[in-house]
């Protein structure tokens, strides 16, 4: 399989972007593409996967074992034989203990990085910036940059000078290009599926690659090697045999990877609308509802009677049901939004949750279930929301959870019979349960 990490000093550098350009290129030209991103973020594989036109997986340093990563890798060898992964943030950052890195996943997989810079506010600098990264650590190969944001041609001799002098290879040079940038929401882009005009935007940011990067030199860079041997891998169990998946703009947030891993596991998955106003199957023993953005359809979702009637009767037939984050707000009695109206939810939960009053959390978890919860194993989770809790009920709780630097943050999530949930974006097993 050949491979290119794309990353970056930072996060804001354009890497996105000359991803989604490449992977269209790519897929354009005939190559068998599959592309990955790096760390938990759910929102940009969406991007990736109207790019490449195939399923992206998500590649997790940090939360995910190295034999899962790299069954990851060897399962989606199977769809095609160049693997193209987007990192997070810049190429050393990882979780507050400091691993977790895109420079580990390029390690894992032994996949040479291209580093995407943004130029605009450099010159002759970019030289030692790149060649700092280049020579940080000798477990992985940096090949040679993209210059993105470049003002000027008289720029890009500057900067095309000093990186001739220090011998790092230049594969493109993109000039600044206000039309290459994608709406962002908290920390991360606007949906894929909220964007009316990304087609357009692909296609846009694919002719970009084609014409300013050397794409021949690229591939040849990425190299041809042998995936390694792969053991059976334990996964997450599935909730059920027959799982009932939420899949709409405001449950959108399932990991691909997760989802795979149940159905080889045996489980059948369906897929229905909550904001199309349907129900889960009628014989499904499991319901999940994922992430998303459930407070910007409070409304709707309210007044989605037939999903209602429908999750109320998984619950009377104690199919288990499970909400993660955005899912498990819409499984409470209301929902609070950033204007202060409040709009009833599900009510299988004793929780109320407001977006009037905005606070940031953020970071990896690790979490063991609590006796009772339905999971049998400490697992890796990430957690990002805005929402805050303003009253929880009597219910039982579900986990025990600490942070990245093994910080004790207490018990979290609720269950109440078969229905439970949290904020934890659940990820893969713990290293020590698998």
């Amino acid at each position: 399989m050949s491979g290119l990490l794309i990353a970056a000093p930072a996060s804001g550098s354009g890497k996105t972007t000359v991803t989604l350009g490449l992977a269209r290129a790519l897929a354009d030209a005939g190559l068998p593409l599959v592309s990955g991103k790096a760390g938990p973020d759910y929102i940009d594989p969406a991007f990736h996967a109207a790019a490449s036109r195939r399923a992206c997986l998500n590649y997790d340093p940090w939360a995910m074992r190295p034999e899962l990563i790299r069954a990851n890798a060897a399962m989606q060898a199977g769809e095609g034989d160049f693997l193209l992964v987007e990192a997070m943030m810049g190429l050393f950052d990882g979780a507050a203990d400091g691993t977790g890195s895109p420079a580990d996943l390029a390690a894992t997989l032994g996949l040479p990085v291209v580093l995407v810079v943004d130029c605009s506010r450099l010159s002759q600098s970019v030289a030692a910036m790149v060649k700092g990264y280049a020579d940080f650590r000798s477990d992985i190969r940096v090949a040679g940059v993209i210059l993105n944001k470049v003002g000027s041609r008289k720029h890009e001799m500057m900067l095309r000078g000093a990186l001739e002098a220090s011998g790092i290879e230049i594969f493109g040079v993109l000039d600044r290009d206000p039309g290459l940038a994608l709406p962002e929401r908290h920390l991360g882009l606007v949906q894929a599926g909220e964007h009316c005009a990304l087609e357009g935007f692909i296609a846009r940011a694919a002719e970009a690659v084609v014409r300013c990067c050397d794409i021949e030199r690229l591939l040849a860079v990425a190299g041809r090697h042998a995936l390694p041997e792969i053991s059976a891998v334990s996964l997450l169990p599935p909730l059920g045999q027959h799982i009932a998946v939420a899949r709409d703009t405001a449950f959108a947030f399932a990991y691909e990877h997760l989802l795979m891993g149940w159905r080889s596991a045996g489980a059948g998955l369906s897929f229905f609308s909550p904001l199309a106003d349907e129900g889960p199957a009628p014989g499904a023993d499991a319901v999940y509802l994922p992430g998303g953005y459930p407070e910007l359809h409070a409304e709707s979702l309210a007044n989605a009677s037939r999903f209602r009637l429908g999750m109320e009767e998984a619950a009377r037939r104690r199919a288990r049901i499970y909400g993660e984050c955005g899912g498990y707000m819409v499984l409470g009695e209301g929902l609070v939004a950033a204007d202060g109206s409040r709009h009833g939810m599900l009510g299988l939960l004793p929780l109320v949750t407001s977006f009037a009053e905005r606070r940031r959390h953020l970071g990896y978890r690790l979490i063991t279930p609590l006796s009772g919860s339905g999971f049998s194993a400490p697992m890796t989770a990430h957690e990002f929301h805005y929402s805050t809790i303003v009253r929880e009920g009597e219910a039982d709780r579900l986990f025990t959870v600490a942070d990245a630097m093994g910080e004790d943050l207490g018990e979290a999530g609720l269950r109440r019979g078969a229905v439970s949930g949290s904020y934890m974006h659940i990820i893969d097993l713990a290293p020590e349960a698998a």
